[in-house]
Parts: C-alpha cells; structure tokens; sequence
C-alpha cells in the first residue's frame, strides 16, 4: 500500500514533507518525486504509469498554474488528490482554481491551498475503504482530537 507525492518543484517540498510525515504516521508506505506537468511532461508519464500498481492514490503538489494533478489524472484511474500551493501572484487562488476545475472525466480530490496534511488524511481515508487496521487508526486520530478540544478550557478574563 503506497502513496505517490510528486511535486511541481522542489520549491514544494516543505509541503511534501507535511504529506510524507502524516502519511507515515498511519504507516503508509511513500514515494516523493519531483516531476514538471509542463517541463518534463513524457517523464511525468513514465512514472505514473510505472507506478500504478503499487500506488493506490497519487498526490500532487503545485503553484502557479498548477495543472501538475489534474494531468496525473487524465494519466491513470488511481484516485488523485491535489493540493494548491501558495504563490506570490494570487496568494495560491490560481493553484487552487486550476486544480480544482477539471473537466468532466477527469476528477482530481483538492484540499486547501496548502493543505498537506488534509492531503494526506484523505489518502488515509481512500486507502481505508479496504484496510480495518488503517480504518481504526483513523478512528483513534479523530478520538485524539475530539479529547484535545475536551480538554481545552477558556476563561474569561475581564
């Protein structure tokens, strides 16, 4: 059972390493690449269709333009998560919409701009369907932070 993170840029990799440490938490095996949707398109392919078998879910990581996942998409029939990254221009808004706005056929799952951790949860989450002991480290998670949010206490001060 593994994930694929492929980034759109090295400059991405604080992200990745969001996605690759919440993925490990639940013992999901990872493989990180760094592969340009535009600059490196026919090795973007290779990968994708090498790693189909053992890759249940992709995640892409881009900015900007940001077609990065939803070119992963038009590649394989793995679920794809996307996640937008934050950029200078438009605050990640363009990575956002160009990620989020797929063609009919070819879906691709976004998160928040940003959103690794979400990213990787998600993935979790499909790759649960058919894994109980992930399944149930996924409940616990969600218990953990039900009891973190009991636990905080506010008082107010006047």
């Amino acid at each position: 059972m593994r994930v694929s993170v492929i980034m759109g840029s090295i400059s991405d990799k604080e992200i990745a390493d969001k996605v690759v440490k919440k993925l490990k938490s639940f013992d999901i095996e990872t493989e990180v690449k760094v592969i340009s949707a535009h600059r490196a398109t026919k090795l973007l392919e290779e990968y994708v269709k090498s790693a189909e078998e053992e890759s249940k879910v992709f995640i892409g990581i881009a900015g900007k333009a940001a077609h990065l996942s939803g070119v992963i998409a038009a590649m394989t029939t793995r679920p794809v998560i996307g996640i937008p990254v934050k950029s200078s221009t438009l605050g990640g808004l363009e990575a956002l919409l160009s990620t989020v706005e797929m063609p009919s056929g070819v879906p691709v799952a976004t998160v928040a701009i940003n959103g690794g951790e979400n990213a990787a949860i998600l993935a979790a989450e499909i790759l649960a369907v058919s894994d109980e002991n992930l399944r149930n480290k996924l409940k616990q998670m969600k218990l953990d932070m039900e009891k973190k949010i009991k636990e905080t206490e506010y008082v107010y001060e006047d």
